[in-house]
C-alpha cells in the first residue's frame, strides 16, 4: 500500500519552521564564536532579527535552542514504519542511526557543536534529561503498539530508556575524543552492546 503524501504545510507553519530556523543559526553561530553563555536570549534575538520575547516563545528554555534538532513527531513516525515483525531493537537502529546520518549531513558544525556543548555545560547536559524523557514516552508509545504492551510497562520504558541512553553516551564519547570517529558507526556499535553487553577480554 501506497505511503499517504504529506499535507504541504501551510504558509503559517512554514513562517514559524523558517523562525525557528533562524533562531537556531544564529544561536550555534553565538556559541561557536564566543561560548554558550554568550548566546543569550538578546544577543540571539538580534542576530536572529527577532525580538527577544520571539526567542522565549520558541524556545522557553534557552538550551533546547540547541537540543531542538530531530522532531520526536518524526522519530515516532518513522519507527511506526518499519516492519511489523522486526526486532525491536533493530527498528529503533534504522530510525536513530537515518535520524544521525541525517543531522550530520544537513548540519554537521551544529551536531558537533550540540555535542560539545553537552559534555562542557552542565544546565545543556541537564535540559537534555529532560527533552529525551519526552522522546522516550514517544517512542515507547509506537514499541508498545508494535509488541502489545502497554506504554508504561516496564520492559518497554527500560528498553527505550538503555537505546536512549545508548545514543546520549555515544554523542558524548565522540565530543570527548574530538570527534575524530564516525559518529554512525560508533552509535551502531553501542547498540550492539545492548544485546550482549561489552565483550570479555579474550582468554591470555
Amino acid at each position: 500500500m501506497a505511503a499517504d503524501v504529506p499535507a504541504r504545510p501551510s504558509l503559517r507553519e512554514r513562517k514559524k519552521a523558517k523562525t525557528r530556523a533562524a533562531i537556531r543559526r544564529a544561536a550555534y553561530r553565538l556559541a561557536a564564536e564566543g561560548g554558550w553563555e554568550s548566546a543569550t536570549t538578546d544577543r540571539i534575538a538580534a542576530a536572529a532579527e527577532v525580538s527577544p520575547s520571539t526567542v522565549a516563545r520558541y524556545f522557553p528554555v534557552r538550551e533546547d535552542i540547541l537540543l531542538t534538532g530531530e522532531d520526536d513527531a518524526l522519530l515516532e513516525a518513522r519507527l511506526r514504519a518499519r516492519p511489523a515483525g522486526e526486532d525491536p531493537l533493530e527498528s529503533l537502529r534504522a530510525v536513530l542511526l537515518d535520524a544521525v546520518r541525517t543531522a550530520l549531513a544537513e548540519e554537521p558544525e551544529e551536531t558537533g557543536l550540540r555535542a560539545r556543548l553537552m559534555v562542557e555545560i552542565p544546565a545543556v547536559r541537564a535540559r537534555l534529561t529532560d527533552t529525551t524523557a519526552e522522546t522516550g514516552r514517544r517512542l515507547a508509545r509506537a514499541l508498545a503498539d508494535r509488541t502489545g504492551r502497554a506504554p508504561d510497562a516496564l520492559e518497554v520504558r527500560v528498553f527505550t530508556a538503555a537505546v536512549l541512553g545508548a545514543l546520549r553516551e555515544t554523542a558524548a564519547h565522540w565530543a570527548e575524543h574530538g570527534r575524530a570517529d564516525d559518529l554512525v558507526a560508533l552509535l551502531d556499535r553501542a547498540l550492539d552492546t545492548l544485546r550482549g553487553g561489552p565483550a570479555l577480554p579474550a582468554p591470555p
